[in-house]
């Protein structure tokens, strides 16, 4: 639909359409509002999660994808210098932690729901505070400015996964696509048997690279400097508010959202890896990452509702690249969908291999043994 428009109207339209971030964070009321009184109060909780993985993914083939790449030498730098881009983004943090509270107290206050609707309630906050909150803390633990940094760690302690400001520039971009990346998943795995794994390294990996940190300045591993202490503590005093405001009923909800919240990350990190590798240089060390080692989805409606997370094959190449400058490469390996349908997706092994595994095969054409040697080394 927008692919024959000059890029210059696209790099127009995507400054306004970033502001797409609000819908799904609206959404939470909105849906609130439209069960009072209805004879179906219970549906409408869930209208979040049957809008982003029903509808979006829809969407996301009707509308197309996104040609528009800035031009390096004269529209980047400037981009890059707009303050309006980087207010956008922290926006979002005191919108989206005004959103959790008020979810909170409806969950807890709201007597219309049985569990269905419950459920349904912490599935859509959980949706918003990942898909929205850790997608732009993301943004945020990449870049140099102190207040991004803090915006970032607070958004993710809101979900219980301060460690992932620690391990994902430390750990996952140095180890992309390769053995010792637990964010990277194999070809062959499915999404459940990555999950666990994921979640244990995320923190197990974070706290070893904080206490390599510490030990180079000649601190022990349990000290006040130890940055996931100091972000984990802030989710403790997110749980303690929460129970001292609602109760039992307020600290189970924090706690729920922040579960549903951080494994839609680890299903992201599943989709953007899968089957990947870096080659083994002769030296014994792994080729320099490069955007062929990520998928990559250019569909511009999720792309605009993700601040471009989708071309995560630029990223992660120069990650501290802005979002709004993010390239997309037609030599990455592509994916059918966008992120929300890709999810919906590797929830079922048997179609997400069907559909990825002649994906990933055809981009080893000519070098099936790297694929047979990653599935040996990953068994």
């Amino acid at each position: 639909m927008f692919e024959r428009l000059p890029s210059n109207w696209m790099l127009v339209i995507k400054s306004i359409g970033y502001w797409f971030w609000l819908i799904p964070v609206l959404g939470i009321p909105l849906s609130y509002y439209w069960s009072l009184n209805s004879q179906y109060a219970n549906a409408w909780p869930w209208l979040v999660v049957l809008v982003v993985f029903g509808v979006i993914p829809l969407l996301d083939f009707i509308i197309g994808r996104d040609p528009a790449n800035p031009d390096e030498a004269v529209q980047v730098p400037q981009m890059e210098q707009q303050g309006y881009y980087r207010l956008l983004s922290l926006i979002t943090v005191p919108a989206l932690l005004g959103m959790l509270g008020w979810a909170g107290w409806v969950f807890v206050n709201h007597e219309a729901w049985s569990w269905v609707g419950q459920l349904g309630w912490v599935l859509s906050v959980g949706t918003v505070t990942g898909a929205i909150g850790i997608t732009v803390a993301h943004e945020f633990i990449h870049k140099d400015p102190q207040l991004e940094q803090n915006a970032g760690g607070l958004l993710l302690a809101a979900v219980c996964y301060g460690g992932f400001k620690i391990e994902h520039v430390r750990g996952h971009h140095v180890h992309v696509s390769t053995p010792e990346d637990a964010s990277s998943s194999r070809y062959g795995q499915s999404l459940y048997a990555f999950l666990p794994h994921a979640y244990v390294h995320n923190f197990l990996n974070a706290w070893k690279l904080e206490a390599e940190r510490l030990k180079r300045k000649s601190l022990p591993a349990l000290h006040w400097r130890n940055e996931l202490i100091g972000w984990y503590a802030i989710s403790a005093l997110f749980l303690l508010g929460f129970s001292l405001a609602f109760g039992w009923l307020g600290a189970l909800f924090f706690i729920a959202q922040s579960v549903v919240a951080f494994t839609l990350l680890e299903i992201v990190n599943y989709v953007e890896h899968y089957g990947l590798h870096r080659r083994k240089l002769e030296n014994g060390r792994y080729e320099r990452t490069n955007p062929t080692h990520s998928w990559n989805s250019n569909f511009l409606l999720t792309n605009l509702f993700l601040f471009h997370l989708q071309r995560h094959s630029d990223h992660h190449a120069y990650a501290k690249r802005r979002y709004q400058v993010l390239r997309h490469f037609d030599d990455s390996p592509q994916l059918p969908n966008g992120y929300a349908g890709m999810i919906v997706l590797a929830l079922f092994p048997p179609l997400w291999r069907a559909v990825m595994d002649p994906r990933v095969r055809a981009y080893y054409a000519g070098e099936e043994h790297q694929l047979t040697d990653s599935q040996l080394t990953h068994s």
